[in-house]
């Protein structure tokens, strides 16, 4: 008798949730249809939850969320947020009274400088100086250096903590500051820094730190939620320095890995950017802890918003600083990014260890390259992720067939995120040229519109070719069979997550 309930009751059951799969399905295929998502997710996603039932149903919920559409991430720091909109506000209509402001070798950027007031309220900066790094272990040298020399406070942000030589060198740098009387902010996400232990975390807090954990995973978290990491990498000293890049803290950026030197690009500025880097990291502690810092100048000190003089008049080097992520109105990024090469003129070079862009800046790269503008991609010869190296390499073939050149860095690995525009503006930052830059992780770049940056940017990229192998088409198209069907595979996942 259980026997044949048992043979009753699975078969019953087994319908029953497949039934509700299926209801679960439409519903999202629905959701997904009436806020007007990407088509092509869209359809990927239906068919992801029908074709695996159960587990496409997890995958969707875990990964499929569009917070950006839902607004979910909206109670970050009302009160600071206003005020940069009111900043940008202001700075627009000053330079919508006064076309004049725009000069010289800053004309070209006109559209673009609006555009990153209008959807990131993106300040345009004076900066006394700006110092670029193309290795971790010159950036990583600087930033401890800087931290040494604190004597008011210490915000300190980044997607990966890793509890290692280099990782324990900070904290313990970071904890000596706060006995000593500095204040100390330490941000990290919490996916990115799943190495570092609790009892770590309680040594920092009993020394003084405030430490900030973004978004904690634990089993009563929405599964949704996990896919939304804080990728930004900002550190600010005494409010009038600040550190921006892809530079993480782990020992394979000052030592290296089996890959060899481990890459990337950070920048250290002096002058106003520091106002906006203070205010993303503001931002984000409030996002963390539900709680503003009271306004005090020692956090935005010599910080001079007023009424802008000629733009580019002299050899001050101007600057926007983007935050963007599930936060935002706008795809502030990623649009930044598509008017960068869709006005260039001459040239466009890019550096990006994960490229898998939308079909947006797809387009932008092959259209730039059809025009007979000198579009040059460099990209890592071998990859950190298999997902990210098989799914880069499958857009080769059609920018090679656009004209675009590209080039696999293979002494070492480039975990940088830069873009050079005629030798006149550059982009630098934590975000990749990737969906889940464009759409999912909170990101933050600097846009250097200075052409003596640019042109540092340019001659390091072409020193770096001596160390790249140039894909030609012809040798491309005769890879294997077995490579060209991951390339396929695994293209096929990039726009889910």
């Amino acid at each position: 008798m259980i026997l044949v309930s048992l043979n009753t009751f699975w078969p019953a059951l087994s319908a029953v949730l497949y039934a509700m799969n299926m209801c679960i399905a439409v519903y999202a295929s629905a959701s997904m249809i009436f806020s007007r998502q990407d088509p092509v997710k869209t359809l990927s996603w239906t068919a992801v939850m029908i074709l695996l039932p159960y587990i496409g149903i997890v995958l969707y919920l875990t990964f499929g969320q569009n917070y950006r559409k839902k607004k979910m991430f909206s109670r970050k720091g009302l009160a600071d947020l206003k005020t940069r909109q009111e900043l940008s506000k202001d700075e627009t209509e000053q330079l919508e009274s006064c076309p004049e402001l725009f000069a010289g070798e800053m004309e070209p950027f006109k559209k673009l400088i609006y555009q990153n007031l209008r959807n990131s309220y993106s300040l345009i900066d004076y900066n006394n100086d700006v110092e670029i790094f193309y290795n971790g272990k010159s950036a990583l040298d600087a930033m401890y250096r800087s931290i040494e020399e604190a004597a008011d406070h210490v915000h300190f942000q980044t997607y990966i903590l890793e509890n290692d030589r280099i990782g324990n060198k900070f904290i313990s740098l970071l904890m000596q500051k706060a006995k000593e009387g500095v204040e100390v902010r330490l941000m990290f996400d919490d996916v990115g820094s799943s190495g570092i232990p609790r009892r770590l975390i309680q040594q920092m807090q009993n020394a003084g730190i405030e430490v900030l954990v973004f978004s904690p995973v634990h089993f009563f978290m929405p599964m949704s939620k996990i896919n939304y990491r804080n990728h930004r990498k900002i550190l600010v000293v005494d409010g009038d320095t600040g550190f921006i890049g892809g530079v993480n803290i782990a020992d394979r950026y000052y030592y290296g890995t089996e890959l060899g030197e481990w890459r990337d690009t950070q920048i250290k500025i002096t002058g106003e950017s520091v106002f906006s880097l203070q205010a993303s990291f503001l931002l984000d502690r409030y996002f963390v802890i539900n709680h503003r810092l009271h306004y005090s100048k020692k956090y935005y000190p010599n910080i001079k918003i007023g009424k802008k003089s000629l733009l580019g008049k002299n050899r001050d080097v101007y600057a926007q600083i983007i935050s963007s992520g599930p936060d935002s109105d706008w795809a502030g990024i990623m649009q930044c990014y598509f008017t960068s090469i869709t006005s260039a003129m001459s040239r466009i070079s890019i550096v990006s260890p994960y490229f898998t862009p939308n079909a947006t800046i797809l387009n932008a790269i092959k259209v730039a390259a059809l025009g007979n503008i000198d579009v040059r991609i460099m990209l890592p010869e071998k990859g950190d992720s298999l997902m990210a190296h098989y799914g880069t390499r499958s857009y080769i073939t059609e920018l090679l067939e656009a004209g675009v050149k590209i080039y696999l860095f293979k002494e070492g690995y480039n975990h940088s995120k830069v873009v050079s525009v005629d030798g006149k503006m550059v982009i630098i930052g934590s975000a990749n040229m990737d969906e889940r830059s464009f759409e999912h992780n909170f990101e933050v770049m600097a846009v250097l519109y200075d052409a003596g940056c640019a042109v540092n940017v340019e001659q390091k990229f072409n020193n770096d070719i001596a160390n790249c192998i140039k894909v030609e088409l012809e040798q491309w198209k005769k890879r294997s069979i077995g490579q060209k069907v991951k390339e396929s595979f695994f293209r096929l996942l990039t726009p889910l997550i």
